[in-house]
């Protein structure tokens, strides 16, 4: 391999990853937006809290571990109830279900998934200013 295809690769590498946190900062806003959406019927089930993850892939062409997202799943822990006889999502014996999305835990994670995004537009700024050293020694 020779340089250009190795700062192609690493720039390659930090933009899949700078997809992949956009993303799984989408799936965390929609979270906690949704942190209070109830049930339409009763008794029904709220909203419930979605996660990214995510696989590391072979880039066959430039030989570099790019990462994707595998899935968006469903959080299957329970939800959260609360008795609340008069709500029209309340089930028989007056109880709401609320969404298993914990807002502190959510914005831990938005956090993580900020800094992951910070560390990939560095690591393509500093292959970036590498690639104009680089020509500027060849003029």
């Amino acid at each position: 391999m020779d340089l250009t295809s190795d700062l192609k690769s690493s720039i390659g590498v930090s933009a899949s990853g700078l997809r992949a946190q956009s993303l799984r900062m989408r799936v965390i806003a929609e979270n906690l937006a949704n942190a209070d959406s109830l049930s339409r019927t009763p008794g029904g089930d709220p909203y419930r809290r979605r996660v990214a993850t995510f696989r590391a892939e072979l880039d066959r062409a430039t030989g570099a571990t790019n990462v994707n997202v595998d899935a968006i799943t469903t959080d299957k822990s329970a939800f959260n109830r609360t008795y609340q006889p008069g709500n029209p999502a309340a089930d028989a014996q007056g109880y709401v279900l609320k969404p298993n999305v914990n807002s502190l835990i959510e914005t831990a994670d938005m956090k993580a998934a900020q800094r992951s995004y910070e560390a990939n537009l560095n690591a393509i700024e500093s292959a970036r200013n590498m690639t104009m050293r680089t020509i500027d020694l060849l003029k």
